[in-house]
């Protein structure tokens, strides 16, 4: 099987130069940047990429690479960060905070032959995040484009076949960045393409079964389709050794305990429902922080799953359906990678449980994840459920978690879902709910004054979770949403629309 490496140096990109590697039909293998030898030779590569990062190379912890690499007799791509570092590498200059440039910046090709920029024009739009960048290109290499500022954007040696982008090609803003690519796996590397996610299957059917070995596993599910998926593929490796639970934990929306039970039972998984909504809204009382949340919400789960375990004679591992967006957001996938919130599943979980943390999806987006629950022949009712966070409504009721409030919230995003349900542009919603604020504001209904909570409604659009765009929708829509949830929810009296993408903030509140 090809495998690219991509050697990870704390971007928050890492994963998409995987994704877009694995679109083209080549798999790929993310490592740490101080992957060590044995490591990097055992992926067998026929190419590597070293990724960009948030440090300067300058800096005298900045991530280096093995030299190793560079021995491999392979091509290897240095993107920003990974450029730089190339550059130091092989005798260059790098200056430190010389030239910024951040977002879409023009970059103009040199009259010069490459492989790596066939088919592209003079001239085009790329996506820079740099504050560090190439002052003088190491000997044997050729400068291939520059920017309007004369900043080194690409530079080869052909003879080496060692290749630099200041610039992120796997970023959808880059035009021609699919192409560039593309450029590298096939004409550079000699890439056939023919891997797909049914090889991905097969070899993390494998992984999980000697992994486990003659261990019982604990599923988590949810009703989302990332347990789902990570239940039905444990499945496979492990059969009847697989013992599911599903915990109502009180943070659910409206009837959706039912009807995700309802759900799993047309699944060959045997599911044991427990509701521990009680334990749960008493572990939260009083607690507002949104990390804090996460905490308890993580603690409590593994305590009722260690209760549960009690009757799974020698389960052993805790299964869960942790995708790379929660990875990189909790800072877990790299040593570079900066912390934006901890979540339930990766940094929320207790170091003294009992279990060992199985999460076969880690390395995945949300929409690869459905294509896999759709090789695995889970129903569509299933793949297609919009996310739900594993923390559930606690991070979208800001303030205090009480049933009282979860009560209302359940309610305004049910309005929500409703209505939204019935425009055509929905299925290109990635997520839409309402969030509920600890902000009271004065309201008048039926000439009497009223001082009630304010509820926000979010709706985005995206692929993969790690950005997204608001979604415009319709005005009448938009008005049937807040006036029956002002009328129908006494505990609401304003409603009001994030129109915020990601970057900057995320996806949810908390």
């Amino acid at each position: 099987m090809e495998n690219i490496i991509i050697l990870d140096c704390g971007s928050q990109f890492t994963q998409l130069i995987a994704r877009r590697v694995r679109e083209l039909g080549v798999h790929s293998e993310i490592l740490p940047w101080d992957a060590e030898e044995g490591r990097i030779r055992a992926g067998n590569p026929v190419g590597v990429i070293i990724s960009g990062g948030p440090q300067s190379v300058t800096e005298p912890d900045a991530p280096d690479i093995d030299d190793v690499v560079f021995s491999l007799d392979v091509p290897v791509l240095g993107i920003c960060y990974g450029m730089q570092l190339m550059t130091r590498k092989f005798d260059g200059r790098v200056s430190s905070g010389a030239s910024r440039e951040y977002g879409r910046m023009r970059i103009g090709r040199r009259p010069r032959p490459s492989h790596l920029l066939d088919g592209l024009p003079d001239s085009f739009e790329v996506w820079m995040s740099h504050g560090d960048h190439v002052d003088r290109i190491p000997e044997g290499f050729e400068l291939l484009a520059e920017t309007e500022g004369q900043v080194p954007a690409v530079m080869v040696d052909e003879g080496r076949a060692l290749y630099g982008l200041q610039f992120h090609p796997e970023v959808a803003h880059t035009q021609h960045g699919n192409d560039i690519l593309s450029n590298f796996l096939f004409r550079i590397c000699g890439c056939k393409g023919d891997w797909d996610l049914g090889d991905w299957v097969d070899r993390m059917v494998r992984e999980i079964s000697q992994t486990v070995g003659d261990g019982r596993v604990l599923c988590a599910l949810s009703g989302g389709v990332d347990s789902t998926v990570a239940a039905v593929l444990t499945s496979k490796a492990v059969g009847d050794r697989l013992s599911c639970v599903f915990v109502d934990n009180g943070l659910l929306r409206l009837d959706e305990a039912a009807s995700v039970l309802n759900g799993y039972s047309k699944l060959d998984l045997n599911v044991r429902s427990v509701d521990a909504s009680e334990r749960f809204l008493s572990a939260l009382r009083g607690v507002s922080d949104p990390e804090r949340k996460r905490k308890i919400i993580g603690e409590t789960f593994i305590r009722v799953f260690e209760a549960e375990a009690s009757s799974v004679q020698d389960a052993q591992w805790l299964l869960q359906g942790t995708l790379y967006p929660d990875i990189i957001e909790s800072g877990h996938k790299g040593k570079s990678a900066s912390v934006i919130k901890s979540h339930h599943n990766v940094g929320g979980l207790p170091e003294n449980m009992r279990f060992e943390v199985l999460e076969p999806l880690r390395d995945l987006f949300k929409d690869e994840v459905r294509k896999i629950g759709a090789l695995l022949g889970i129903p569509s009712s299933i793949l297609t459920r919009k996310p739900f966070p594993g923390p559930g409504l606690a991070v979208r009721c800001l303030g205090d978690v009480t049933r009282e409030r979860l009560d209302a919230l359940r309610k305004a995003d049910a309005i929500c879902t409703d209505e939204l349900s019935l425009w055509e542009g929905y299925a290109s919603v990635w997520q839409a709910f309402c969030v509920l604020l600890p902000v009271r504001t004065v309201g008048v209904m039926g000439d009497s004054r009223t001082y009630s909570e304010a509820a926000v409604v979010r709706a985005v659009e995206s692929s993969d979770g790690m950005t997204a765009d608001w979604v415009r929708i319709p005005y009448d829509i938009l008005d049937r949403i807040a006036r029956r949830i002002c009328n129908e929810v006494p505990d609401i009296n304003r409603v009001a629309l994030d129109i915020t993408s990601k970057p900057p903030a995320t996806i949810e509140w908390e």
